[in-house]
């Protein structure tokens, strides 16, 4: 399966969780659906027989209500039995609808925003005290960038050299109650993580090969700075109706609305 293929795979397992459960954040969780299945078809050193080898990548997400692109990218990857996905957001199961570290290949749970960065700073701090070789990895919202704790480990990270840490921001522009630009403005964001002394770049958080090759290039870099993707993506990429809609943060499609994406992302 190749990372276009993961990733549409990765919508259509979401789209039934949602539908199924009448849960939200289709299309924050399909905005980062592509650069997920970049990172756990391509980039990532993690075995799921052995989730918690230590010398795995560590891959961190903040965004923890877009859950279901995560849950699903595990699931698909052999985390566990891909089928368990149906139980999400169920009564009693364990695929909660925000990211719950007692799923295996999650490293740790999140829903209050702007804390998951903060740990992913320190436990690239601590690989870097002990000489581990692995990375670590985190996945933010660009809403999420509101929260003053962010800018805290955006602040520390260079400081101490921190170049085993790569910071995503799934950057579609639109978060629960309108425009980012509208809510607080976060431009001109690559000047700003330029000014904390971050090494920046911009991708289109859609293109597969963009995306790969800078990840590559990320991993065979020798650094000691840290470095911040921005990934310009669209909310509810892949699903026309969706695509760009403030609606879709918090919607779940109906049995129609289901069968027109469904069909949609069948035929992408």
């Amino acid at each position: 399966m190749n990372s276009k293929e993961f990733a549409r795979e990765i919508r259509i397992r979401v789209l039934k969780m949602v539908h199924q459960a009448d849960a939200s954040h289709i299309g924050g969780a399909y905005s980062m659906a592509d650069i997920l299945a970049v990172l756990y078809n391509e980039i990532l050193h993690v075995d799921p027989a052995d989730y918690k080898k230590p010398t795995r990548d560590r891959f961190f997400l903040s965004k923890g209500h877009s859950c279901a692109g995560l849950y699903a990218a595990l699931g698909i990857k052999g985390f566990f039995d891909v089928n368990e996905l149906d139980g999400y957001a169920q009564n009693g199961s364990r695929f909660i609808s925000h990211v719950s570290h007692f799923i295996p290949g999650v490293e740790a749970s999140s829903g209050s925003l702007g804390h998951i960065l903060p740990i992913a700073c320190g436990v690239a701090y601590a690989a870097k005290l002990q000489q581990k070789k692995f990375k670590t990895y985190c996945l933010v919202s660009d809403g999420e960038l509101n929260e003053g704790s962010n800018w805290e480990p955006i602040m520390l990270a260079p400081q101490h050299n921190l170049g085993n840490l790569v910071l995503i921001v799934d950057y579609n522009k639109i978060q629960s109650l309108g425009n980012v630009k509208d809510v607080i403005d976060l431009e001109p964001l690559v000047d700003k993580f330029k000014a904390f002394r971050w090494q920046t770049h911009e991708v289109d958080g859609h293109d597969y090969l963009a995306l790969s090759n800078l990840f590559h290039k990320i991993n065979a870099a020798s650094t000691s700075t840290p470095q911040v993707i921005i990934a310009h993506t669209v909310k509810g990429k892949g699903v026309d109706f969706m695509e760009n809609k403030l609606l879709w943060h918090y919607r779940s499609p109906n049995k129609e609305l289901y069968a027109q994406a469904l069909e949609q992302l069948k035929n992408n």
